[in-house]
């Protein structure tokens, strides 16, 4: 950990941090010193991660408002705010996505981030600081087919991380967006469509540094990007991604 940890003091909350990025993301961030709110839908798995890392567990659907305020009203002062719960729908023609499937999308990927800014910003303004990270994905800027609507979504946050940052700017909040290439996480199957070696061989092939996100690369990008030493950047959306998007 070092003799500075970079996060000592500050109180962050992270969404769907129960598995996956999340849970890296809230890992690291114990690291470095920070107390973190664990929210995730499913609480058992956020306590879970929790009490590993010493932080506080809180269910939360980040697609419902009243869920959200609950939130906003248990962590009594927050520095910083992760948006990282996602969901995607199973690669397919567009034409096939469900009515449900979209509107999921809709409201998770796109919706729980309006919901979280909404309940945060007011605090944020009222003492002139604080950080917003949100987990969008390199589907927004490189997007595979045959995942039309979850692309669409991440490109809608990666547009709303930058407008964000350029209002909230004078009031003393950053507003960035992490891009990750697909993951070790519980969303991998989903974007693969199945898991098998020669559909992972084949996704690996368009990934330069030759290997998935890990839980643990986020967290350390996400770190940087909410820590003081970030404090000159805003409205970046930073792939984290091997390549893969060039």
């Amino acid at each position: 950990m070092g003799d500075r940890m970079r996060l000592m003091g500050k109180i962050a909350i992270v969404t769907g941090a129960g598995s996956g990025f999340g849970a890296g993301i809230a890992r690291k961030f114990a690291a470095e010193g920070a107390r973190v709110i664990v929210a995730d839908i499913n609480l058992e798995a956020a306590q879970a991660v929790a009490d590993e890392i010493g932080g506080t567990a809180q269910m939360c659907d980040v697609a419902n408002r009243a869920s959200v305020a609950a939130l906003r009203d248990m962590a009594q002062a927050v520095d910083i705010v992760v948006n990282n719960a996602g969901v995607t729908h199973l690669p397919c023609a567009t034409e096939d996505v469900s009515e449900d499937d979209f509107d999921r999308i809709i409201a998770v990927n796109m919706k729980a981030i309006y919901l979280m800014t909404q309940a945060f910003v007011p605090r944020f303004k009222a003492r002139g600081s604080g950080t917003i990270l949100n987990i969008a994905s390199t589907a927004g800027v490189s997007p595979r087919p045959r995942l039309s609507w979850y692309n669409a979504s991440k490109g809608w946050v990666i547009t709303a991380t930058k407008s964000l940052a350029v209002e909230l700017a004078p009031f003393g909040i950053r507003v960035n967006a992490l891009n990750p290439v697909a993951g070790e996480t519980p969303l991998l199957k989903s974007f693969m469509g199945q898991d098998t070696p020669e559909i992972r061989a084949k996704f690996l092939s368009t990934i330069p540094l030759g290997r998935f996100s890990t839980p643990e690369d986020i967290g350390n990008a996400a770190c940087f990007l909410c820590s003081d030493e970030a404090s000159m950047i805003t409205g970046v959306a930073m792939e984290v991604d091997g390549g893969r998007s060039i």
